[in-house]
């Protein structure tokens, strides 16, 4: 059998021949340069790996190879199961974005086990100056999770998961009090840490809606948020450890007693611009005895209606939902509706619909105006991620992993299925500040969203807003180097479209009218809300590719410091990404950074 080395090694002798130290500044390495590295290298690199450097081929090839074959047909379908596209090194959760980037495959991927690996891998990129690209589930919209040409430092096989009971953080004094914590890997998925943490354990970590998000990478270090981030805080925030690959090639550990500097940029600095997390340890919660959801629709018979409606729905949030117990989302529609997707916590189903019914009483008392469908739903706390319970009492919330051979209890929500292998046309977000649903800036506020319904359909994301968080939760937000405009948001505001299609697989293209158009309708929507929220920002991990002042937008007054942190740990700039502190100019073409999880993450009840 031939090495699944040979395509890259015989590409590497072509080029050993005039192999020089000429370096392609300020440019990465190519294969067409004389500075990639020999095929003697690659062969070096592969022994000291034992055996865990492999060609990161595409999950589509056998389309590349003939488009109307059933092994591309296999492999399409394939492709809506995020499982199968985490088990490929050249997955990505996104198909492509317009304008922006479609998938690329790296020359070698590097399927780490342990941080040993990923020092070597770190160490050969830096030594041969090429495009580092750090993936753990590949669930990126930004597409930094790929780039053609690079080495790809895949962490998918790092999923162990560790609990403890009473933890301190490494370097901290002895007599400090330990905490009730959870460590896991470079490459965990949320559904993994929720099964050992929650089912199993009968605590809470705060983490992603969606289950395939990875626990330790682009999310973590972005920020991050969930379901009830309102009650337990930005995900970043409880992150007492993190263990880490720098530039230099040395593994270190960045909490609050060493490395405080670089603990602070990981907490919320943007994924893999200061370097290779192989671990994090986070502090987890008491479990509340139920969780649950609010699901249905309100809608308007006129335009006028829906106006009104809006405003009636803002003034109800501010007075009753604006707290730590209530979290995700309400979109607003085109077709005059107001679609409900909230979770809460800590109260029953009885208890949520108690304190809905001023505002359903409101609507119903309007018949001529509105029709109204809401259900409420809750699940005990130690069950909400349990496999064996979703599939027998709530088998259309959840799909599965079903492929023979495949470990049991692998699911995803379904509706999060939409985002598995899709193409984007437009992804934009915006902070909402609180102070917009009071008062009278509510009715402008409100008038200012149907506008901006007219356009396109706004979800308004209320997890991701830290206005109306517990004390607690935004106290040690506040110690992350998120945007500090996060803290007066009571939402962020997502406008998206996107669209079936594979860029360059012939007969399954995206349609690109389609995307031009809808594209122009996103903009129009997100312009609207941009223009009655100047200098709100935006959240890195769910934003625009092509922000504008995306230092600022993403970072705040905290930027300035991220960047000096950044120069500290990487000088020469081993680590880039699109729109990461770096550098490098800000135009430069995407190259590593950690994937990032950023569904408009909600369970389904």
């Amino acid at each position: 059998m031939p090495s699944p080395l040979t395509f890259a090694v015989l590409l590497g002798l072509l080029h050993a021949g005039c192999a020089t130290t000429t370096r392609a500044e300020p440019h990465r390495c190519r294969p067409t340069l004389p500075c990639w590295p020999t095929a003697a290298d690659w062969q070096r690199l592969q022994s000291s790996l034992r055996g865990k450097l492999e060609e990161a081929q595409s999950p589509l090839r056998p389309c590349t190879v003939d488009a109307t074959s059933a092994a591309c047909a296999t492999a399409l379908r394939n492709l809506k199961n995020p499982f199968y596209l985490q088990d490929q090194p050249g997955g990505t959760q996104s198909a492509g974005w317009l304008g922006a980037w479609s998938p690329a495959q790296s020359a070698y991927a590097v399927a780490a086990e342990n941080a040993d690996d990923i020092v070597a891998a770190v160490n050969f990129a830096r030594d041969h100056h090429l495009r580092l690209v750090i993936k753990g589930t590949g669930h990126d919209y930004l597409g930094r999770s790929n780039a053609r040409d690079s080495l790809l430092v895949w962490t998918h096989k790092m999923r162990r998961v560790t609990l403890h009971e009473a933890f301190v953080a490494r370097g901290c004094p002895d007599p400090q009090a330990g905490v009730p914590a959870v460590s896991v890997e470079a490459g965990t998925r949320w559904l993994e840490a929720y099964e050992a943490v929650t089912v199993q354990h009968g605590r809470y970590v705060q983490g992603g809606g969606c289950t395939t998000v990875g626990a330790a990478g682009g999310f973590m270090q972005g920020g991050g948020f969930g379901s009830w981030s309102k009650k337990y805080g930005i995900a970043a925030a409880s992150m007492l450890e993190a263990e880490v690959v720098t530039a230099d090639g040395k593994l270190r550990v960045a909490n609050t007693c060493q490395n405080q500097d670089l603990f602070w940029a990981l907490r919320g600095g943007g994924g893999g611009t200061f370097g290779v997390v192989t671990r994090v340890t986070l502090m987890t919660h008491p479990l509340p005895d139920r969780f649950g959801m609010v699901n249905g629709a309100v809608t308007a018979k006129t335009d006028a209606a829906f106006k009104q409606l809006i405003e009636r729905f803002l003034a109800f949030y501010r007075d009753k939902l604006s707290n730590q117990h209530w979290g995700e989302q309400v979109d607003v529609r085109r077709d005059n509706s107001l679609e409900l997707s909230l979770a809460f916590e800590g109260m029953t189903a009885a208890d949520a619909e108690k304190l809905w019914q001023p505002f359903r009483a409101w609507v119903e008392q309007r018949p001529e105006s509105f029709t109204i469908q809401i259900g409420y739903v809750e699940i005990p706390g130690d069950k909400m991620w349990s496999y064996d319970v979703l599939r027998q009492f709530a088998p259309d919330a959840i799909r599965t992993d079903d492929r023979p051979g495949e470990p049991k209890g692998r699911f995803w929500w379904t509706n999060d299925s939409e985002q598995v292998s899709t193409y984007w046309y437009a992804y934009q977000s915006r902070w909402i500040p609180l102070d917009r649903f009071e008062g009278g800036e509510a009715n402008k506020f409100a008038a200012t969203l149907f506008d901006a319904s007219r356009h396109w359909s706004i979800g308004l994301h209320f997890n991701k807003g830290q206005a109306g968080a517990s004390a607690e939760a935004v106290r040690r937000g506040r110690e992350t180097s998120m945007n500090p405009a996060v803290f007066k948001a009571a939402a962020l505001a997502i406008v998206a479209a996107s669209g079936d299609g594979q860029p360059r697989i012939p007969g399954h293209e995206p349609n690109l009218g389609e995307a031009e158009a809808y594209k122009a309708r996103v903009a129009a929507a997100m312009r609207i809300l941009r223009d009655a929220t100047p200098g709100a920002g935006s959240y890195v991990n769910e934003a625009d590719y092509f922000e504008p002042d995306w230092q600022r937008s993403f970072w705040g007054e905290n930027y300035d410091r991220l960047l000096a942190i950044k120069r500290k740990y990487d000088p020469d700039g081993v680590f880039s990404c699109h729109h990461c502190p770096s550098k490098v100019p800000s135009t430069a073409s995407p190259g590593a950074a950690r994937s990032s999880p950023r569904c408009p993450e909600r369970p389904s009840g």
